[in-house]
């Protein structure tokens, strides 16, 4: 408003904004950050919304001043998204796709009115009791033609809207003309698009979009100039919607014309690249008859010659096409790493020659079922409720494989813990209301499990006094943490803010929530305590119903897993196993204690994807980009800030990665095998999930259809390296020890 009050003195700014074909765009973000932070339907919310409508009004009653009431402005008010009512959006809901659209002044349609009823089942005409009134619905794509077509400048050139011609108050010849060049816009863009893909192309090789060759194009044209000139409007404008329908499919046509060519690139590359780290496995970690004779089945040189051939022929190929520097990578890529693949062949062979030794039945069936664990793991990335069956699954695998009948007690909690985190799965994963009682029930739960693991080692061994009063302080602590969101919430719907004091006690919380755990003892399941107690209050602190129940539970089967996997060891008759109670973390590893790879590691090494997977989206933190809740974070902050509210909930997601990952390191030194070795077990599977997701990427569909396929391919592709970084932080985590002061020296009889 400021701007026309200024143009009143200045004379150069009351020109330039009284030229033809102005734009002036206003940007209403307040009502965005309201329904954010306070959620949309709420008082607060419908109070900006009234505030913002009466702002409009006076905007365009000033608008209308300055230009002395000509007539000759048109207002375009719309959205460019939606709001769910949890306050979030970027997913496919109709509350976040469907956004109003109301145009007036020169050169709009007045207001239609209609008495049948209209095609939409949607009941927004109902709601807003506008069921006499014409409904025209359009794209946001469309919005971009219909202000260029409204002060008469040309469509913009990358624009793949369609003119809504039932929004224009003109003659039907302009709306002719005008859809004929929109036609024509958008048939450029599919011109350029062929042309390019044809000067890069063999002539041989390239294939046309038959529904627009170059006769077709200029039958079309011409047909609709035709029509024009007959002044047969109606069928111009049906020809040139035709027209820009075959111009935008084949857009597409052109645009993913090379994706089966690339795509068989990066599949050969993915399955090079897994044959290699089995190959790898196999040489390094598996005990197979070594046949030094057969080593090199192909002679080196023969190989390296063939390798050159192939490059130097793909190279020339993609040369001749003038294809981008990208091609190359994909295309050459896979070269190095068959290459690597078949110099290995000796390794493939002494495999062969080892099999009449082998379970083959057993392997057979060890396979089979790691193949449909890893679908299912795939199907869980879109449909939670899979993962509560993965879980019900697990719970019989003691029973299944004769542990139970080893260790009854160690097996049935196994069920029933697997039992317990497969409710997760199920819980809704955004729109849930908040249930402070559920964060103080999970703080009573983790006080619970601690107290009976503090009685049951001090009967097997007392506890040092300093590891007893640490365990103390944080149990007070974690008792403190379950109240501070019962009192914040409380606070906040008072209208009386956030207590400082609670947010001093959770940003403290969420510091030291590294460190504490470092001051505790090294032997395993103290060290493991005190993270589990660390981490857990920092959760209780960013949650706000039943997910903080889900630290509690993940962590009492990551107990069990450890105590189960002993007896499996004992099952497999792995000698020299040693009791856990004994286990140090900070001790130095025994090299030639550290065994090679059987066939149940590589049921461990997916038990680890499973549960890695579950902690992903077991809570449904990340189920979907929709699903932040700013409520998350009113312990902390209550200041719309998205950078400091996605870092606070990216490290509530990571948590229950922390409480897997020092289970893994835990399982690792218990049964004596190198984290490399279930590493490379961990990118196989992690790589025949990437290979499943890269088929299921499209760019097309709504935000959350494309935004997630894409996501899925990012995370299982990234995972292997996060999970590695992760375990080096974990490492660290469980076998450093910070000393504050020196401890007085003590001897022992």
């Amino acid at each position: 408003m400021s701007l026309f009050q200024s143009a009143k003195s200045n004379s150069s700014l009351r020109e330039s904004l009284l030229e033809d074909q102005n734009v002036f765009f206003l940007h209403l973000l307040g009502i965005d950050t309201n329904g954010h932070a306070h959620r949309p339907m709420s008082q607060e919310y419908l109070e900006n919304v009234a505030l913002v409508d009466t702002g409009v009004a006076e905007l365009v009653s000033l608008v209308e001043e300055f230009f002395g009431y000509d007539g000759r402005t048109a207002y375009v008010f719309t959205s460019d998204h939606g709001m769910t009512n949890w306050g979030s959006h970027g997913a496919g809901h109709p509350s976040e796709t469907l956004t109003p659209l109301v145009v007036w002044g020169a050169g709009v349609q007045s207001a239609h009115r209609v008495t049948d009823a209209q095609p939409y089942t949607d009941g927004y005409l109902q709601d807003w009791k506008l069921e006499h009134i014409r409904r025209v619905d359009v794209n946001q794509a469309d919005i971009a033609p219909l202000m260029a077509s409204l002060i008469g400048v040309p469509i913009p050139v990358n624009s793949v809207g369609v003119l809504p011609l039932l929004y224009l108050n003109n003659s039907e010849q302009f709306k002719a003309e005008s859809m004929y060049a929109n036609a024509i816009q958008v048939l450029e863009q599919f011109k350029v698009k062929m042309t390019q893909k044809k000067e890069t192309t063999l002539s041989f090789l390239f294939t046309p979009y038959q529904l627009l060759t170059e006769s077709k194009q200029a039958e079309f044209i011409h047909k609709a100039r035709i029509l024009i000139q007959l002044e047969k409007y109606g069928d111009a404008i049906s020809l040139c919607r035709s027209l820009i329908s075959h111009a935008l499919e084949g857009l597409v046509y052109y645009h993913t014309y090379d994706r089966f060519f690339l795509g068989c690139s990066v599949v050969l590359g993915f399955v090079g690249w897994t044959s290699y780290v089995v190959v790898v496995i196999l040489k390094t970690h598996a005990s197979l008859n070594r046949h030094p004779s057969l080593l090199k089945q192909i002679p080196s040189h023969t190989l390296a010659r063939l390798c050159m051939c192939v490059t130097a022929a793909i190279t020339v190929f993609l040369l001749i096409q003038r294809s981008p520097v990208t091609y190359y990578i994909y295309c050459l890529l896979p070269v190095p790493v068959w290459y690597s693949v078949l110099k290995e062949s000796g390794t493939l062979t002494d495999l062969i020659r080892s099999a009449p030794s082998l379970p083959l039945w057993k392997c057979f069936g060890y396979f089979l079922l790691v193949a449909l664990g890893i679908e299912l793991l795939v199907v869980s990335f879109f449909h939670r409720a899979m993962l509560t069956v993965g879980l019900a699954v697990l719970a019989l695998w003691p029973f299944l494989s004769g542990l139970y009948g080893k260790s009854k007690f160690r097996s049935v909690s196994w069920f029933l813990g697997c039992l317990c985190l497969a409710a997760f799965p199920l819980m809704p994963v955004v729109g849930r209301e908040p249930n402070i009682h559920l964060v103080t029930c999970a703080g009573l739960l983790t006080l619970f499990t601690s107290v009976c693991y503090l009685w049951s080692s001090g009967r097997r061994a007392p506890l040092h006094l300093s590891d007893k009063q640490q365990f103390v302080a944080q149990m007070l602590h974690v008792a403190v943490c379950a109240y501070v969101p019962s009192l914040t919430h409380s606070s906040l719907q008072q209208k009386q803010g956030l207590p400082l004091l609670n947010q001093i006690i959770s940003w403290t919380t969420l510091a030291s929530s590294m460190l504490v755990p470092l001051l505790s003892s090294t032997r395993l399941f103290h060290r493991l305590l005190s993270i589990f107690l660390s981490l857990t209050a920092t959760y209780l602190l960013l949650s706000t119903g039943s997910e903080a129940l889900f630290p509690p539970v993940l962590s009492w089967l990551m107990f069990v897993w450890i105590n189960i996997e002993q007896e499996a060891m004992l099952a497999q008759g792995v000698s020299g196993r040693q009791e856990l109670s004994t286990i140090d973390f900070s001790a130095n590893i025994d090299i030639t204690k550290i065994r090679q790879l059987k066939l149940d590691d590589i049921r461990r090494s997916y038990f680890f994807v499973f549960f890695i997977i579950t902690a992903f989206f077991g809570t449904g933190n990340i189920a979907s980009i929709n699903s932040f809740d700013p409520a998350s974070v009113y312990c902390f902050l209550t200041v719309f800030n998205p950078f400091i509210m996605g870092g606070l909930m990216m490290w509530k997601v990571i948590i229950p990665f922390i409480i897997v990952m020092c289970t893994f390191e835990t399982i690792q030194v218990a049964t004596q095998l190198s984290s490399r070795s279930l590493f490379l077990i961990v990118l196989v599977i992690s790589d025949l999930m990437a290979l499943h997701f890269f088929f299921l990427v499209q760019d097309y569909g709504s935000w959350l259809d494309i935004g997630t396929s894409i996501s899925h391919y990012v995370i299982v592709m990234s995972m292997t390296i996060f999970l590695m970084l992760l375990s080096v932080v974990t490492h660290i985590f469980t076998s450093q020890r910070l000393t504050l002061w020196r401890r007085t020296k003590m001897h022992f009889p």
